[in-house]
């Protein structure tokens, strides 16, 4: 794999899990709008706390995921998922 490809992978990878990691921990805020009934944005949504979380658990996934790309035990090359020679 080459280096952009690997940036490009954790990217995806930090992308999906900040996606996944938002919805934690966030609370409505306790008084809806008077007019529309809205209530907008969480009080504290915890942005650091959630992008270094993000972070982490990207950085973990992309080794693994690194790591089954590199190795021969997921291959089509060779191994038990190899294409049929002709």
């Amino acid at each position: 794999m080459s280096s952009f490809t690997g940036v490009v992978l954790y990217l995806l990878i930090w992308w999906t899990v900040l996606f996944a990691v938002l919805p934690f921990g966030t609370r409505p805020v306790a008084e809806a709008d008077r007019l529309t009934g809205w209530r907008g944005a969480p009080e504290r949504p915890l942005m650091w706390r959630k992008v270094l979380a993000t972070t982490i658990v990207a950085a973990v996934l992309w080794g693994i995921i690194y790591g089954l790309i590199t190795s021969d035990w997921l291959s089509f090359r060779s191994g038990w998922l190899a294409l049929p020679r002709e």
